[in-house]
């Protein structure tokens, strides 16, 4: 049975990356990279995979059709999680406050194996470039068999 955690060691040997797949409104799928990780839900406490965007594909889909999916690789070993997308972000409602999404944006990059050397200068770029953090609530994790 493949869990988060078992996600969480083949992300760490794949750097983090992850193809991401969304829903199109015709029905076709738009896929792209990202950096993602587990970490709890800000508000729930449950173990979510997240990861930060501002791509304008990725966001219009999520927000009509919030179905999503990643799969994380290193080597021949994959794993992937389905389920629902939830943005936290400046132009999605969400009861945390500014500092809550700043703190939120850093937790993600962490999660996804990222460090800083300057927080306020990543703080500072992720409101200008107004990120979104996409929280991902599993409803589906498989693999192929891990080693």
């Amino acid at each position: 049975m493949t869990s988060l955690q078992d996600l969480v060691q083949v992300a760490r040997q794949g750097s983090f990356l992850a193809v991401v797949s969304t829903l199109r409104s015709d029905a076709t799928i738009q896929s792209s990279v990202v950096n993602a990780g587990v970490l709890a839900h800000p508000v729930v406490g449950t173990e979510v995979v997240g990861f930060v965007t501002y791509g304008r594909a990725k966001l219009t889909n999520l927000r009509a059709r919030p179905q999503i999916s990643l799969t994380f690789r290193a080597g021949w070993q994959w794993v992937t999680v389905e389920g629902r997308a939830e943005l936290v972000g400046p132009d999605d409602s969400h009861p945390d406050d500014a500092d809550g999404l700043r703190a939120l944006l850093r937790q993600v990059f962490t999660a996804a194996g990222g460090v800083h050397d300057d927080w306020d200068a990543y703080d500072r770029t992720m409101a200008e470039q107004r990120r979104t953090a996409v929280l991902v609530h599993p409803t589906r994790l498989y693999s192929n068999p891990i080693a």
